[in-house]
């Protein structure tokens, strides 16, 4: 049991790097997919979203679920920790813990009204929801780096 830390750390790495890449990857793929540019605002491609479904085909099973235990399991280590390592696994589990919550509150609950609107519906939301969604993955990012470094410091 005393590895257990290290093994939650690097888990949460692991998880953290394809969470990082599978945003990237949405980002660029499957976003454009969703949403249509119309002015400055986007129409939405509900057919496309409910089509792709990657918040329960995918998601819960990167992100919603693991991520967001490992994030608090390596919370309460980094709350215990005194060590090296305290000040980065802190900063790293803040960041995606305000990036957890933020996805529950908003970018959740926000697809899924979208995917409800009629199809090619024009959506301030939409623009806003893409717009957040670039700070999402750049939070994910930091709290990934952050976590990268903790495995460079000594135990």
């Amino acid at each position: 049991m005393q590895n257990l830390p290290e093994i939650l750390l690097w888990l949460y790495v692991i998880n953290l790097g394809v969470a990082f890449g599978a945003g990237i990857y949405e980002a660029r793929i499957i976003l454009p997919q969703w949403f249509i540019p119309f002015g400055s605002d986007l129409k939405v491609n509900t057919q496309a979203i409910n089509q792709t479904d990657v918040g329960r085909r995918f998601w819960a099973m990167v992100t919603t679920i693991p991520l967001t235990l490992l994030t608090i399991a390596n919370l309460a280590i980094a709350l215990k920790s005194t060590g090296a390592r305290h000040d980065w696994l802190l900063a790293s589990t803040v960041i995606i813990l305000i990036e957890r919550i933020s996805t529950f509150t908003f970018f959740i609950p926000t697809i899924i009204k979208l995917a409800q609107l009629e199809n090619l519906a024009i959506s301030k939301q939409a623009t806003l929801w893409v717009r957040v969604n670039y700070f999402r993955n750049l939070l994910t990012l930091l709290g990934w780096l952050a976590a990268l470094k903790v495995l460079s410091l000594p135990v």
